[in-house]
């Protein structure tokens, strides 16, 4: 039984050896130095470069919210109609200079950091299809809603494009 184990051990050590160097022109030790690190790091470095900078925001833009104001009293579900000046609404997806798109932040801050990529949840929405308007459906209470403007690629506008309202959901 001892003596088939080193034979089995045997001819598998056999087989990986003539699996390895039948499969290639090169030795084992040319194989071992492939730059797997360095293409994936120069593949990152490629990537974003290919990332176009989030473009300016022209001097007299501003987002607001068309139909609340601060302090409004509203019964859910509510519309929420968003408004922009000097810029123009796209869909997501290309990032083009004096365009963007909304996002509607519930009970979460001012605003999304210039540069920074608003998150997706329940208080974060997107209107990526270059929506102005929605129906909201909050609990009753005092909420914070921030309309947030943001590039294609969902990269924040920052403070400059972002209008926060303090709402009252009966």
């Amino acid at each position: 039984m001892c003596r088939f184990k080193f034979i089995l051990i045997g001819l598998t050590i056999s087989f990986f050896i003539f699996a390895c160097n039948s499969s290639s022109n090169t030795s084992s030790a040319d194989t071992v130095k492939l730059p797997i690190a360095d293409t994936s790091a120069k593949r990152h470095a490629d990537s974003s470069k290919m990332i176009a900078p989030l473009p300016a925001v022209p001097k007299g833009a501003k987002v607001y919210f068309e139909n609340l104001k601060n302090g409004s009293v509203v019964h859910s579900p509510f519309e929420v109609v968003m408004g922009i000046k000097d810029m123009k609404v796209e869909p997501g997806g290309a990032v083009v200079a004096g365009a963007g798109h909304h996002h509607l932040l519930i009970d979460a801050g001012d605003s999304v950091a210039t540069g920074e990529v608003i998150p997706k949840d329940d208080h974060h929405l997107h209107f990526g299809n270059g929506q102005t308007k929605t129906e909201v459906t909050l609990l009753p209470g005092e909420h914070r809603l921030t309309l947030q403007f943001a590039d294609g690629i969902h990269r924040s506008y920052g403070k400059r494009l972002a209008a926060t309202i303090k709402i009252v959901v009966k």
